[in-house]
């Protein structure tokens, strides 16, 4: 594939309604925040998106901060996603990186996680949540340099990934951390919605930035059922 095929390509994410958003899909090789509070899908959306690679025979990794293995796939086997059989093929995989491994951590991603997720062959990648990576660093300048590792390591290996990341519960438009937008090509934005008396009326996704590609910039609804999320996006956008 040339550097212009590249740039064009596209990478389902899996998530119904969300790649009509994306003209396709994530560009192939970018690097994607999907950013929000808790219980708005942020690890679904991670699992949905490994999973669909596998459905494609593409290999996926997913770097894990918060649950370990077993946790993970008993969640992706809630939505009865192929899960068991992809990690049987070898189409998935998951890697645990303890939080409380500091040094090993640090170490691990800026020297040697580009090569051992470039071995793997590793074309889709999730790192939940790069949140709890933050805590490696004890200054922003630490933690900017560990963020950008992590997205050259993922870059490096020729894979298209998804960061996700706590959002700030004061201004849940961005990241808790605030550094994690820079090292992104795109920022996924999962939300809730309120009415007036401030009470929770749903879901909704929006598309923040998307490097090299048109895209829907509404507010749109979904929700997270039996399949996994499901975006709809023909709604009329009802978050300016």
């Amino acid at each position: 594939m040339s550097e212009s095929e590249a740039a064009r390509a596209k990478v389902g994410t899996g998530v119904a309604g969300l790649d009509e958003m994306l003209g396709g899909g994530f560009p192939a090789g970018h690097v994607v925040l999907v950013t929000g509070l808790p219980g708005t899908g942020k690890t679904c959306l991670g699992l949905q998106y490994l999973l669909a690679g596998a459905v494609r025979r593409e290999k996926g990794v997913f770097l894990s901060l918060e649950e370990d293995g077993p946790q993970l796939l008993e969640t992706a086997r809630q939505f009865s996603w192929p899960v068991d059989a992809a990690v049987k093929d070898g189409l998935l995989k998951v890697i645990r990186l303890d939080p409380k491994q500091t040094q090993q951590n640090l170490h691990r991603i800026q020297g040697e996680l580009g090569k051992e997720l470039s071995t793997l062959g590793a074309r889709r990648i999730v790192v939940d949540s790069v949140s709890l990576l933050n805590m490696l660093s004890d200054d922003e300048p630490s933690r900017r340099a560990t963020l950008f590792a992590l997205a050259a390591a993922c870059r490096g290996a020729g894979a298209t990934t998804v960061l996700t990341a706590e959002a700030d519960p004061l201004h849940p438009e961005v990241s808790r951390d605030g550094l994690s937008e820079y090292v992104a090509d795109g920022v996924v934005l999962l939300g809730y919605r309120t009415a007036a008396d401030g009470q929770r009326v749903g879901l909704a996704l929006r598309v923040l930035k998307m490097r090299r590609t048109a895209h829907t910039r509404s507010a749109q609804p979904y929700t997270i059922g039996a399949s996994g999320i499901a975006v709809d996006a023909k709604a009329v956008d009802f978050g300016g």
